[in-house]
């Protein structure tokens, strides 16, 4: 191998290996154990309102600081608010600052995640594992233990309390 052939391996390995710190490796969902939910888009809307809908069927993004679960703070669990599916309980949740409510994990096999470029730059983008709604995205910057942030839209949640 010649010196030009290896500078250009060598800078195509840390181009491949610097984009990689921006994804997060992907959680496959256990199908059979979550039962699979799918609908019409005509059915999706009956079902859910216009800014559930935009964030769930269509990626969309709510406004930062609008959600009022970005606030709870008592003992429960997040769920999907289009199929009912846990996603988050309440001990995973911390205040990041950022204005969505955000969780530092979630529920083993109740999201799947892909990576989307629609900022340019590759973000791991993550769904409901029942319906396949849009959640949000989940980040490399978040507390111990996991390092992680799933950065949510308040408006595809539901907050359960815990019951006494």
């Amino acid at each position: 191998m010649d010196r030009r052939s290896f500078i250009k391996l060598a800078a195509g390995g840390v181009g491949v290996f610097a984009l990689s710190q921006f994804i997060v490796p992907t959680r496959v969902a256990a199908a059979e154990r979550i039962g699979k939910i799918s609908r019409s888009n005509a059915e999706w809307k009956k079902l859910l309102t216009p800014e559930q809908y935009e964030v769930l069927r269509e990626e969309g993004t709510e406004r930062a600081f609008s959600s009022p679960l970005d606030h709870e703070k008592r003992n429960g669990m997040f769920v999907c608010v289009a199929c009912g599916l846990e996603l988050f309980p309440s001990k995973y949740k911390f205040d990041s600052g950022t204005g969505w409510p955000s969780f530092y994990d979630v529920l083993p096999g109740h999201v799947e995640t892909k990576t989307d470029f629609k900022l340019l730059l590759p973000r791991t983008e993550y769904h409901c594992a029942r319906c396949g709604g849009h959640h949000g995205h989940v980040f490399k910057d978040g507390p111990k233990p996991t390092g992680l942030r799933y950065c949510n839209n308040g408006v595809a949640l539901r907050f359960i309390p815990d019951k006494g």
